[in-house]
């Protein structure tokens, strides 16, 4: 499904949205409830009433509420991934400064997802180029645990979110590596590598999931950098990946999704898909539980054409 085109915007009229979604993602079923968001058994988080009264307020649900869902059952995490890209497909330039590729609305944006989820998960690319905090600066909310991917233990620590406190950060490593003593004040995953015969590289990606979820986070979002984003989508631990794609040229730079090629276009994925404007971005919301296959996607198109 192609969303159509919905302002995302700070209007104070989003507040009440906001502070129901703040409380759906806490649990707090009857502090949501009075602001007009119902839990219900077969359903999950469901309006009483049309949110906030106008498009923003609609959108401003539209885009949070998936994230927040109850998981199901059999479920043990759910994992939202991010990234911010120019025209052309980069998330940085060749030299790794990528602050900042997209403007202000997803910048807030980026602070809502983090407000929301249990654990923010970067990679040490990342950490090393943009030296983020990785809080909830701009919006009411509360912090995520800090997640970050550093397989070989190479990150120093005078890296911000190592030494601020602001709220729990994890450091990811291979269970072999034995770089230095682990981080004052940081936690510390020892995780396996990928299988080598999944094709896939790093740190086991489904062992960190479930690590973290034993640990009580279960709502997890990946915000970068391409890399990490993209082992996670290449072992299908993302339900959904959105892109936002900011009115900018860098040339050649780092790439944003990285996957193996495919000969014809005919077997590219093809997810279902919502659109949302956010200032001078846009932002392509990925279903990646709904994409068809190739087949399916060959026929809709030569159903179209012929």
């Amino acid at each position: 499904m192609i969303w159509g085109h919905v302002a995302v915007s700070a209007a104070s009229g989003l507040d009440a949205t906001w502070q129901a979604l703040l409380a759906a993602a806490a649990g707090d079923a009857a502090r949501a409830a009075r602001f007009g968001l119902a839990l219900d058994a077969e359903t999950g988080w469901q309006w009483r009433d049309a949110t906030s009264g106008d498009a923003a307020g609609a959108a401003l649900s539209a885009l949070y509420l998936p994230f927040i869902q109850p998981l199901h059952p059999a479920s043990a995490f759910r994992v939202f991934g991010h990234l911010g890209q120019s025209l052309d497909g980069c998330v940085a330039t060749d030299s790794g400064d990528a602050c900042f590729v997209t403007g202000e609305a997803n910048i807030v944006h980026l602070h809502r997802m983090r407000a929301l989820a249990d654990a923010v998960i970067v990679g040490a690319g990342t950490v090393a180029n943009d030296d983020p905090l990785l809080t909830t600066r701009l919006v009411p909310g509360p912090n995520a645990v800090r997640v970050v991917i550093d397989p070989n233990a190479r990150l120093p620590g005078r890296h911000r979110l190592f030494q601020d406190g602001a709220c729990p950060t994890l450091h990811c490593c291979r269970a072999a590596c034995t770089n230095g003593p682990p981080l004052p004040g940081v936690g510390r995953l020892d995780l396996p590598d990928h299988d080598p015969d999944s094709g896939a590289l790093g740190l086991d990606l489904h062992a960190l999931c479930m690590r973290l979820s034993e640990r009580g986070l279960r709502r997890l979002f990946v915000e970068g950098g391409g890399v990490t984003v993209s082992r996670f989508l290449r072992v299908g631990l993302l339900e959904r990946l959105q892109v936002a794609v900011a009115p900018v040229l860098i040339g050649h730079g780092r790439p944003g999704v990285s996957l193996p090629g495919v000969d014809r276009l005919s077997e590219a994925l093809r997810p279902a898909s919502r659109v949302f404007r956010m200032g001078s971005d846009i932002l392509y919301e990925l279903d990646l539980t709904e994409a068809p296959s190739p087949a399916e996607t060959r026929d809709q198109t030569l159903a179209r054409v012929r």
